[in-house]
């Protein structure tokens, strides 16, 4: 998956949007991030899962999703490697993400 690909996913979903955090595209829903690109380098995209989640799509795909390192990696930030990650997998997880910020009113 490329970079461009993981944007056109994260910018499909129901009133998505792109923004900047810290130097680094991210995407929102109602205000709320649910994925970002670029960080720690450009081969990395990060998806904003409970930890609960987290265990399930790093169990089933360690090569592609990893915890975040930290703090923000225990609440539940997963690492997206690009290089690795099939569409199915990424746009399941986003979807997942997505759900976990999105308003009452657009789940």
């Amino acid at each position: 998956m490329t970079a461009q690909e993981f944007r056109k996913l994260a910018l499909s979903l129901p009133e998505a949007s792109e923004a900047s955090h810290m130097g680094h595209p991210d995407f929102r829903v109602g205000g709320k991030i649910f994925a970002t690109l670029g960080y720690p380098t450009s081969a990395w995209g990060m998806i904003a899962l409970t930890p609960e989640q987290q265990e399930l799509f790093v169990g089933a795909q360690p090569r592609t999703f990893s915890p975040v390192k930290g703090g923000w990696g225990r609440k539940g930030a997963t690492q997206v490697r690009l290089r690795t990650a099939g569409k199915g997998a990424v746009r399941e997880a986003m979807s997942v993400a997505w759900r976990n910020r999105a308003p009452k009113r657009l789940k």
